[in-house]
């Protein structure tokens, strides 16, 4: 072994040390490497290299989550900070990754894909965003008890009309006709969601469409009582936040109200690696980013942080997941399956570890809620 790659090994031995994280040790978070080419891409590469590294097979964890966790919990930011990331978070920016000709892209390498997939991983209600497990036993009980949280911010009455902005499968369009009587339309970037969501609607009435938020044709629907983004901010991207609030503005009734459900961080900083294999043109909100893009209008009634919601509901995927893989076999490539497991797991981690990602809830009147808006938890 050259001194570079000794020195390399020596790096990321320190950086797991501080961890409590060991190679080749006992505890699940400890890692074992496969490939001695493996310290000197993780030195040089940093998260990218880490995730490319083990879609590759050159190292393994029995606990990605928990690795994930403990470094994250551990390490300053300038020491989890590769350039990559850096510059990506730069870019994001000073740039419009996400303008309306490149919105379909996130569709395309994720949210279209087989959707046999999702189903096992997701389960009944098909909701692809965090739960809400605070009188929940399950997946499917969290899920359902997400779209009553979302309802009840919203103050959701019967014969009200819902915009869903990123309605994914329809489950919250769904559950809003069935549980509250609402009027309820759904909008995706993604035409195989959109198409599921029509042919499972069961006679529910919803009102689906293939369309990005900024589509002119959107109004057209409306005007919305209520309206709801639940995980799909994460691809609306900083220059176009003030846009998205100044669309659902003029989208919304003068007494509506607006639920965003978004994750975020301090640092508005999106990973390489997902960004490359799972969600390109991701970009996180930090709240500075927010609160400056409702000035003037939107007044910021309730701001719910759900990030211990998250870990669980991340881990049921990848529990879902796991099972989806082993039926499927030697059908499902090792490569996917590993990228598939990694991304969960490392996600799962950035939440429990505390200090990294968040998950929002903000409630917000164009005027101000007559009386005072009743937080809800």
């Amino acid at each position: 072994m050259g001194s570079l790659d000794s020195a390399a090994q020596r790096a990321v031995v320190r950086a797991l040390g501080r961890a409590g994280a060991r190679v080749g040790g006992p505890d699940p978070w400890d890692i074992h490497v496969h490939d001695p080419r493996f310290w000197r891409r993780v030195a040089l590469g940093g998260s990218l290299a880490l995730g490319d590294s083990y879609m590759d097979g050159w190292w393994d964890c029995a606990a990605i989550d928990e690795l994930t966790a403990r470094v994250l919990a551990t390490s300053g930011d300038e020491q989890v900070l590769d350039w990559r990331t850096a510059a990506l978070a730069t870019a994001s920016r000073l740039l419009n990754l996400q303008t309306i000709g490149r919105s379909s892209q996130v569709a395309e390498v994720h949210y279209d894909l087989d959707t046999e997939l999702f189903a096992a991983m997701l389960g009944p209600t098909m909701a692809y965003s965090c739960a809400y497990w605070k009188a929940a036993a399950d997946l499917d009980a969290a899920q359902r008890a997400k779209f009553e949280l979302v309802c009840a911010k919203l103050y959701l009455g019967t014969g009200e009309k819902l915009l869903d902005i990123g309605c994914g499968w329809g489950g919250l369009v769904r559950h809003a006709i069935a549980t509250r009587g609402a009027r309820a339309v759904g909008i995706t970037v993604s035409a195989p969601q959109r198409d599921w969501a029509a042919e499972h609607d069961e006679g529910h009435g919803g009102d689906y469409h293939t369309l990005d938020w900024r589509d002119r044709r959107v109004a057209a629907l409306g005007p919305f009582d209520k309206i709801a983004s639940v995980g799909m901010f994460e691809h609306v991207g900083h220059r176009n936040y003030r846009a998205f609030f100044a669309t659902a503005h003029r989208l919304l009734r003068d007494d509506g109200l607006l639920l965003l459900h978004t994750i975020g961080n301090e640092h508005g900083r999106t990973d390489a690696w997902l960004n490359r294999h799972i969600f390109p043109n991701g970009a996180l909100p930090a709240t500075a980013d927010i609160s400056e893009a409702v000035r003037g209008l939107f007044v910021i009634e309730d701001w719910h942080n759900l990030r211990a919601d998250y870990d669980p509901t991340i881990m049921a995927w990848h529990a879902n997941f796991m099972r989806h893989a082993e039926s499927r076999g030697s059908a499902m490539p090792t490569r996917f399956r590993r990228m598939w497991s990694y991304y969960l797991q490392t996600m799962a981690g950035s939440f429990r570890a505390g200090c990294r990602n968040q998950l929002w809830q903000i409630a917000l009147s164009k005027r101000g809620v007559r009386g005072g808006y009743r937080s809800i938890r």
